[in-house]
């Protein structure tokens, strides 16, 4: 008899990963939490094929930036931290004044930390979308593909069109009722 053919740990191919947009919502959440929930979206860890050292995840859109909640004194008492290179160039802002200036800024930096600190971490990133408000260009990667999740109800301009859809067909649908959309799964050109 032949001895057992050895196991093997499946890996997926490249060509087999199917990414989703997601839209987060991140008025009134935390913003550690925010970010935890966002990274593991974007590296893909809530899926079953999830695998260390590929790039799995979806790609997340972060909708009302500016509107995050923090906790205690941390809206004067967070640092960010730069230097310029030059004597003299040491600069630090404080997190109320960075959410002032620049939401998005924030957003991405907290994500940021909770990615891998090497080359799949910067990839995995440029995958992450932010706006401090409530409405996104992405419209067309949301409205054509595979299935799409949604965190967040629909940007005015994607709510209105279906509404339009929705009227003109005469269906018997619910107005309510979401359609299921799909997203393509090649890069975005935005």
């Amino acid at each position: 008899m032949a001895p057992p053919k050895a196991q093997r740990t499946w890996t997926p191919r490249a060509g087999e990963v199917n990414r989703a947009w997601r839209v987060v919502d991140a008025e009134g959440k935390s913003l550690g939490r925010l970010a935890s929930e966002v990274a593991q979206y974007l590296r893909g860890k809530h899926l079953p094929t999830f695998a260390e050292h590929m790039d799995l995840g979806d790609f997340v859109i972060v909708l009302n930036a500016r509107r995050i909640r923090v906790t205690g004194n941390k809206l004067q008492q967070k640092m960010y931290y730069r230097h310029s290179g030059y004597p003299g160039g040491f600069k630090a802002v404080a997190l109320g004044d960075m959410l002032e200036r620049h939401p998005d800024r924030v957003v991405k930096h907290a994500v940021k930390g909770m990615l891998p600190h090497n080359a799949l971490g910067r990839k995995i990133l440029r995958k992450l979308k932010i706006y401090d408000g409530p409405t996104h260009p992405h419209a067309g990667q949301l409205n054509a593909g595979t299935k799409v999740a949604r965190e967040a109800t629909p940007t005015p301009r994607a709510a209105t069109a279906a509404a339009d859809r929705d009227t003109s067909a005469g269906s018997a649908a619910p107005a309510d009722a979401e359609p299921v959309t799909t997203a393509s799964t090649e890069e975005p050109t935005a």
